[in-house]
């Protein structure tokens, strides 16, 4: 099958934070291009025996951004309680959900240019102990690409689209 959504592997290798920015940035825009041009009834369609959907995709990866990036790097305590639900509740709106993704987004590379390079410790704790900001980037790209994965196959069952 032909693909019909192709994202450009970066090329970034200016650096550990330049390149790893690069590949995170990658993964969060294929999650993107999944929801892209799809209707509130697509986006919601639960297709796996999970109640994982498209737009729960999105929600789940949107908490994350704000966990890891905003709490755990930045100390933002609005952040410290985020569900990681992928349940999305019925009353908000599809388009609002994908526009806090963006937001999320948007905050977590201010929280990781701020923070000071990658050797920099966490503001919180992770498990009971110091991380560094190159963890919590390395971590939350494995997450992204891994949910970008499930989004691909989602994305396929409701249209046939295809690619990353």
């Amino acid at each position: 099958m032909l693909e019909s959504q192709r994202e450009p592997v970066p090329r970034n290798d200016g650096g550990e934070l330049d390149t790893a920015l690069a590949f995170l940035t990658f993964a969060r825009r294929c999650v993107l291009k999944k929801v892209d041009g799809l209707d509130a009834a697509q986006l919601r369609r639960r297709l796996v025996v999970s109640d994982t959907t498209l737009l729960g995709l999105v929600q789940h990866l949107t908490d994350a951004e704000r966990f890891w990036f905003g709490y755990t790097v930045g100390g933002d305590e609005r952040w410290a309680d985020v569900s990681f639900d992928m349940v999305v509740a019925p009353d908000l709106k599809a388009g609002a959900v994908v526009a806090a993704y963006r937001a999320a987004i948007a905050e977590s590379d201010g929280h990781v240019r701020a923070a000071g390079g990658m050797d920099a410790s966490t503001a919180r704790p992770v498990r009971g102990e110091s991380a560094t900001l190159r963890w919590v980037v390395a971590h939350m790209t494995s997450e992204t690409v891994r949910h970008a994965g499930h989004a691909d196959i989602l994305r396929e069952l409701i249209d046939g689209t295809t690619g990353r």
